[in-house]
């Protein structure tokens, strides 16, 4: 006769069954989002454009990754962009389609790429060398999302047309009836 789960559990030692509960509880709290001590696992969700995703490669152990350019904080800085690769599967699309976000642990730190010019040679030619540095997440995330703190020196588009709007309806009433004088001489 099959013995229900509970008479089953009682058949091993203690231990076996301590160690099982506490292999639930963790594959539990795994599915809940919760690290394996109980403590609520910090993420950092950073959100940039499509256009600093490049295409897809298989690296040389048979991984698919992506490349993702960071751009320079700073608007006067024309040197090359520091990137770093990541899976394509941790990078998903927001819900308006021009825009891309991921989520990396608060606590972990992201190897990032970036060229140096090292000199010139006999040629003319700029010669470059990658460096490779560790950033926390949280410092990769203020690089992606530098943008949004950078001054507000170009107006926008539709901020300059209002502006030109602005100023067609204020003209000086002399440059008005300028206008419709030349209108009478004209007939």
């Amino acid at each position: 006769m099959e013995k229900d789960m509970s008479e089953r559990t009682t058949d091993y030692p203690d231990w076996v069954q301590e160690a099982e509960k506490e292999m639930r509880q963790e594959a539990e709290n795994a599915s809940n989002g919760m690290k394996p001590n109980g403590k609520e696992k910090k993420e950092v969700t950073i959100k940039f454009g499509k256009g600093l995703v490049g295409e897809p490669f298989t690296s040389k152990n048979g991984k698919q990754l992506v490349e993702v350019k960071i751009p320079n904080t700073d608007p006067d800085d024309k040197t090359p962009w520091a990137s770093f690769v990541i899976s394509p599967k941790m990078i998903h699309d927001n819900k308006f389609g021009k825009g891309v976000w991921m989520k990396l642990p608060e606590d972990g730190q992201t190897r990032i790429r970036k060229s140096v010019m090292t000199g010139i040679d006999e040629t003319g030619k700029k010669t470059w060398e990658d460096t490779y540095k560790e950033i926390p997440n949280t410092e990769l995330k203020a690089m992606m999302e530098s943008y949004k703190t950078r001054d507000k020196e170009k107006d926008s588009v539709l901020g300059a047309l209002q502006e030109e709007k602005d100023l067609a309806v204020k003209k000086p009433e002399s440059l008005k009836k300028a206008k419709s004088k030349d209108r009478g001489i004209a007939k």
